[in-house]
């Protein structure tokens, strides 16, 4: 059926990836995003004749109201945030003001605009259970949350925000929290992609062959973000209003085994270094994902295996270096 879908951060990592699909799969829909910066306009060049775009600050509440209260959107996925838990640490306010404000503007845009039958997906994070017991492994949605980073409290109030809204208002809205996922696009600011940058300067002999890196004992859950784009879209098609998902692919790797994996695919002569400058305050040692609840739902399944994955990120890199 076609409807008004608008997606915040349309520009960015996920939201250029959810662009794509969606519109590949729902051709008579009309696509609205938001976006902040015009270097980022490149990641949607394969889509952006048939979505209306709106270059818009979040925070601005005004200009929020009026984009909703404009485009009256049946459905919304709130994808746009500051997103690095690394860099929350050194500018802890600004996570903190900007994701929890946008998400405030855009509920309260929804609200005053009466759009009572608009499906809304917010975006939390896996980040929030942080500092989880080994016996509490795999993690499903009953884990207690212990966020230890900034970056993962404004995740935590933008995850409880959903569910406020849901509560006072019966907002139609469904709340994920997806692990970590990778792929094409995504900034330096995360290890896979950090790693995959490094690896094509080296290649390319724009760096010397040493490879700089921080903790890689940490173990993380990777899913690739073109199965992430799927979950969303099963989210908001067959989730529950009110209720949350976790989203992931159900395995972790260290670190160090991704990086020897990414390694193995060059030809160049690296060497690693470990630089303690470069470990965070506090590193959650394990995060791997249980999402029975959300596979039994909807019969979600990544697709794409970690090997993939990871060439794709480097050939990515490889292709803009």
């Amino acid at each position: 059926m076609a409807a008004k879908i608008l997606i915040t951060g349309i520009t960015g990592f996920a939201g250029s990836h959810l662009a794509e699909y969606l519109v590949g799969e729902n051709a008579d829909s009309e696509f609205y995003g938001t976006y902040l910066s015009d270097d980022s306009l490149r990641n949607i060049e394969a889509v952006e004749n048939q979505v209306s775009l709106t270059k818009l600050d979040l925070s601005n509440e005004k200009e929020v109201f009026e984009l909703i209260d404009r485009v009256k959107p049946d459905i919304i996925f709130h994808l746009a945030a500051m997103s690095s838990s690394a860099d929350s640490f050194s500018s802890p306010a600004k996570p903190m003001l900007n994701n929890i404000h946008s998400e405030i503007n855009i509920l309260e845009g929804v609200r005053r605009s009466r759009l009572i039958d608009s499906k809304i997906l917010i975006i939390s994070s896996a980040e929030i259970y942080g500092a989880v017991d080994k016996n509490d492994l795999p993690i499903d949605e009953n884990v207690s949350l212990r966020p230890t980073n900034p970056y993962a409290v404004s995740k935590l109030t933008q995850d409880f925000l959903g569910l406020q809204y849901f509560l006072s208002y019966n907002f139609k809205i469904i709340r994920v929290r997806p692990f970590n996922h990778i792929g094409p696009r995504q900034s330096t600011g995360f290890v896979v992609a950090a790693f995959a940058k490094k690896i094509a300067e080296i290649e390319k002999g724009k760096k010397n062959g040493i490879l700089t890196v921080g903790n890689l004992e940490a173990k993380r859950d990777f899913t690739d973000v073109r199965d992430m784009v799927r979950a969303y879209d099963l989210a908001i098609s067959k989730g529950v209003f009110g209720e949350v998902y976790n989203l992931g692919f159900g395995i972790s790797y260290k670190i160090s085994d991704i990086l020897n994996r990414m390694v193995s695919l060059s030809k160049a002569k690296i060497k690693v270094e470990v630089d303690r400058s470069l470990f965070r305050p506090i590193d959650n040692p394990d995060l791997v994902c249980n999402a029975t609840k959300f596979k039994k739902l909807t019969g979600w399944e990544p697709k794409i295996e970690i090997e993939q994955t990871l060439k794709d990120t480097l050939d990515y890199w490889r292709n803009i270096i």
